[in-house]
């Protein structure tokens, strides 16, 4: 974070959205910040203060949503 520049690699779940206020407050203070997160996942969505770069997982985000109901 001294440089500026922070890459998250975050697991959903409730801790998330603490991570995510914290995240929104270091784009405030100028910080580039980088997510990589699944493509499909519960919690885990776009910002306007930070990139979210996906990768692919082998479940749909149909069965994410099913499974969470369950």
């Amino acid at each position: 974070a001294d440089g500026g520049k922070l890459l998250v690699v975050p697991q959903d779940g409730s801790h998330w959205l603490s991570m995510r206020m914290v995240l929104e407050k270091l784009w405030e203070k100028g910080h580039e910040v980088v997510a990589v997160v699944p493509d499909a996942a519960l919690l885990l969505k776009s910002s306007q203060s930070f990139t979210v770069k996906t990768y692919p997982v082998p479940y749909t985000q149909e069965f994410v949503d099913e499974q969470y109901q369950k």
